[in-house]
């Protein structure tokens, strides 16, 4: 069983290099004219599409071939105050060129909408700024041009205080998407509402793959093991062309159970995989920790002293 890691956004090791530099919305308004306003946003872009260049070149360096890009990548994207800028167009070739990146090396790229995307919200004004949130990461991809293989992972939303009910909401809302942007689509368990058995139950209803949360299962779960389920996760992920997507984050504290840890513990890890190794099946494993590519490299320098995993590279492993 080959496992690969990846991780979220920006390095922790690379100095000066954020994805996400952005300008706030009460700071753009001071600027006077509109087309210095836009000017902004677009030499800000560009310094973070320049950024994730420089991110792909280092996770290529690395052996990193799983990667979630940052929502923030275009500042103010989906704002009011930027709804007449053209930014698909001014930046399509910088798009383009991580794309092509991207495919030449063989990565596989995400991206996760924040947690105000919401499908199965009960206020009309929540799903209109969802679907526009879910255009925006679509047309990332499609810029880069990206095939359905890139993914946006989303939750499943809220209960509000009626379970049955948004998941009814979700199916109708998920519905109003373009068949191109729900092919894009994968759901997420949660560590509160939405579990591992709720999720997976979802996406076989409507045909969707299924990302699996380590953590989020460990806080929220009805006793059950992630090895009954993993098979049936597992088969949510036969017509795409990777392997199942996992993540896996370490609780922060006793306290703080829900927060993210620095790094991942490595017993933590191990605990899951040895749940799940009978089924041999490969995986990739996006890493959720706040230290980011730093996470990645120490965990796997404290996967070197397990006796039954074999380093292939610096991102990945064989379980045997």
């Amino acid at each position: 069983m080959k496992v690969r890691l990846g991780y979220v956004a920006m390095s922790s090791m690379l100095q000066d290099c954020s994805p996400s530099k952005t300008v706030t919305a009460s700071n753009l308004v001071k600027i006077d004219s509109q087309e210095a306003r836009y000017s902004r946003l677009l030499s800000l872009a560009r310094e973070n599409l320049h950024n994730t260049m420089r991110l792909f070149l280092h996770n290529q360096a690395h052996d990193v071939k799983v990667f979630r890009l940052t929502s923030k990548l275009i500042p103010l994207a989906t704002h009011p105050l930027a709804e007449d800028w053209n930014w698909y167009d001014q930046l399509q070739e910088q798009l383009a060129s991580l794309g092509e990146y991207a495919r030449k090396n063989g990565f596989r790229l995400s991206a996760h909408p924040d947690h105000y995307t919401l499908l199965n919200s009960p206020r009309d004004e929540v799903i209109a700024a969802s679907l526009r949130d879910l255009e925006y990461h679509h047309q990332i991809f499609q810029a880069m041009k990206m095939d359905s293989s890139a993914k946006l992972v989303i939750h499943v939303g809220g209960s509000y205080k009626n379970k049955k009910e948004s998941v009814q909401r979700f199916k109708e809302n998920f519905a109003l998407m373009p068949a191109d942007i729900r092919s894009q689509i994968v759901l997420e368990n949660d560590d509160k509402i939405f579990t591992v058995a709720d999720v997976l139950d979802l996406c076989y209803q409507m045909n969707i793959p299924m990302v699996l949360d380590i953590h989020h299962h460990w806080c929220n779960n009805q006793g059950d093991n992630i090895s009954d389920y993993f098979a049936d996760i597992i088969s949510t992920w036969k017509q795409e062309p990777f392997p199942p997507k996992v993540h896996v984050s370490s609780p922060r504290n006793k306290k703080n159970i829900r927060a993210h840890a620095d790094y991942v513990d490595v017993e933590f890890f191990m605990s899951f995989i040895n749940q799940i190794r009978d089924y041999n099946t490969d995986i990739d494993i996006m890493i959720e920790a706040k230290q980011k590519d730093g996470a990645l490299f120490q965990l796997m320098n404290d996967l070197k002293k397990v006796r039954s995993i074999k380093i292939l590279d610096e991102a990945s492993i064989l379980v045997g």
